[in-house]
């Protein structure tokens, strides 16, 4: 009888330990969903202030030509320069502008545009914290486990002793 009880006590740190590692794994789950919602929001949270801006500036001044009528891209999306994104309004809200020629007022202006390369940038950010904080949380589970395996032999082996 007592050696079906030590048998029983055995088994159970496994159970916990596995009720552990579910609840690790639903965990590491809530706060990466949670981390990325926070991320996004942000993000999107900012292109709106800066879709503001844009609203107010249109407003006190004429209205670009490229929102009126059809254009040519003369100059790709780029990176401004320091003197750009101090001169140019354009420059301050992505850090990129591309020059622009309008078909009819015959106008060359510049709009600000985003970059595939910045895109990519602020995309292995994200990845590169996800994958961070998910290390951290697995090295925090390793522990926990540890701590507890070591809690469930120490108990397992003074039940022994007391036989």
């Amino acid at each position: 009888m007592e050696c079906q009880q030590c048998l029983k006590n055995r088994t159970r740190p496994e159970k916990k330990r596995d009720a552990f590692l579910t609840f690790g794994v639903f965990t590491h789950v809530f706060v990466y969903t949670v981390l990325s919602t926070f991320f996004l929001t942000f993000r999107s949270s900012e292109g709106a202030v800066l879709q503001e801006n844009k609203a107010s500036e249109s407003t006190a001044a004429a209205t670009p030509c490229w929102q009126v009528e059809e254009f040519v891209v003369a100059q790709e999306c780029g990176l401004c320069t320091d003197f750009q994104k101090k001169t140019m309004e354009v420059c301050r809200t992505t850090g990129f502008v591309e020059r622009i020629n309008c078909a009819l007022s015959k106008k060359d202006e510049y709009k600000s545009c985003r970059s595939a390369k910045m895109e990519d940038e602020v995309f292995w950010k994200f990845v590169g914290a996800m994958a961070g904080v998910a290390v951290m949380f697995a090295i925090v589970v390793i522990f926990r486990q540890r701590a507890l395996d070591k809690l469930a032999s120490e108990k397992v082996r003074k039940q022994l002793e007391s036989i």
